[in-house]
């Protein structure tokens, strides 16, 4: 199954202050999976690899700030991060969950965003390399999560940690994943219940492809709406001849729609997140066929904010970042919605300038930072210091 490699010219909206940035950001994204196409063609490398190893990008420095070991919690390998200066008590811990929609994203690739978690908020944090998709598939990499997030709840004091300091963090894809370990240690008795969840800019439903945010930020660079659905379907393993159908909502059942529109509806997101644009989508035909393909697509695990009420209703404060600039942006909208509906307390952080991946881009190539991205960490550490 080939990825999505045509390059299409980027939509960035006038205003945007850091646009000539993006441009070059979006051209060199668009180089390196032309590179990765040509590479495997050639037969040196699979364009899988190429990816991978491109995102990894340059190994940084040793840092004296930080005590750093590599480990293995349930078989899942983790890198620690420990401050090395003294303190006077146990620390919070945060576990970090790197995003790549599954595919992509390693320790070494999210390596500066660790260092810098654990520098800047004084923190034990534990990076999790959770196996990837297509060699170990869906849902592995949430099951590689949760037994790491249980294995440190169960030991942090071994690493200076206070059980009951324990947050869990992550970004796109991660974001999923964080949301997804969270509501399944919602009903655990036989573990500390955890002090928060940090999503940024996370992928929350595969119900609805139309949202606003889908509609204004197709062509916004980096998550480009039609190469996301390409790697979103390699990510599960399904066809990408089934993307139209799936954006036409035909993978969901009449009852299921009805239950669904509960949570995800456009009358939820407010009024001035329509003002770039929206159209409602026609209604189509239910199809038995689609919907026993994709549905994968309509699971919690894959889905988190289609989880019951009474798994919402038990889950932590939490931290929501999303970007005006990013198909995933409504989301995140439905979700603090969803949550604040069950008296979670959410601490919301919106990057009016932001896109998809700046936080990430902003620690991984300083030469490439972002005000946005720069914003949104100083925003997390704000937030991480009250816990």
């Amino acid at each position: 199954m080939a990825f999505y490699y045509e390059h299409p010219k980027a939509e960035i909206p006038h205003g945007f202050s850091e646009r000539r940035k993006l441009y070059v950001l979006h051209h060199v994204m668009n180089f390196g999976f032309g590179l990765a196409k040509f590479l495997e063609k050639v037969g040196i490398a699979s364009e899988i690899e190429v990816l991978r190893t491109l995102m990894e990008g340059i190994p940084p420095l040793k840092d004296k700030q930080l005590f750093i070991k590599d480990l293995i919690f349930e078989k899942v390998e983790v890198r620690l991060y420990q401050p090395t200066i003294s303190t006077t008590g146990q620390r919070r811990g945060i576990l970090y969950f790197h995003g790549g929609i599954g595919l992509f994203g390693s320790i070494k690739a999210y390596e500066k965003t660790c260092r810098y978690l654990a520098a800047k908020s004084n923190s034990v944090v534990v990076s999790v390399g959770y196996r990837l998709a297509p060699e170990h598939p869906f849902p592995t990499q949430f099951e590689d999560c949760l037994s790491a997030t249980i294995h440190f709840m169960r030991t942090a004091q071994h690493y200076g940690v206070d059980p009951s300091r324990i947050i869990i963090c992550g970004d796109s894809s991660g974001g999923t994943l964080t949301a997804a370990v969270a509501q399944a240690l919602v009903h655990r008795r036989d573990l500390p219940k955890l002090r928060a969840q940090i999503l940024i800019y996370p992928f929350l439903q595969g119900m609805d492809f139309n949202l606003p945010s889908y509609q204004q930020n197709k062509g916004v660079p980096i998550l480009l709406k039609e190469r996301s659905f390409s790697l979103l379907f390699r990510y599960l393993n399904k066809d990408v001849a089934l993307i139209k159908e799936v954006c036409k909502c035909t993978h969901v059942p009449q009852d299921l729609q009805l239950k669904y529109q509960k949570w995800v509806n456009t009358d939820y997101i407010p009024c001035e997140f329509k003002t770039r644009g929206y159209k409602p989508s026609p209604a189509h035909s239910f199809s038995q066929e689609i919907y026993t393909q994709c549905k994968p697509f309509l699971d919690t695990v894959f889905s988190p904010l289609l989880a019951e009420d009474s798994v919402i209703a038990g889950l932590p404060e939490t931290f929501i970042l999303t970007c005006e600039f990013d198909v995933l942006r409504d989301d995140g909208l439905l979700y603090k919605k969803r949550l604040e509906d069950h008296g979670i307390k959410v601490t919301w952080c919106h990057l009016q300038e932001g896109f998809h991946g700046t936080v990430f881009i902003t620690l991984w190539a300083e030469v490439a930072a972002f005000q946005s991205g720069a914003k949104g960490m100083e925003k997390i550490i704000n937030f991480l210091s009250l816990m």
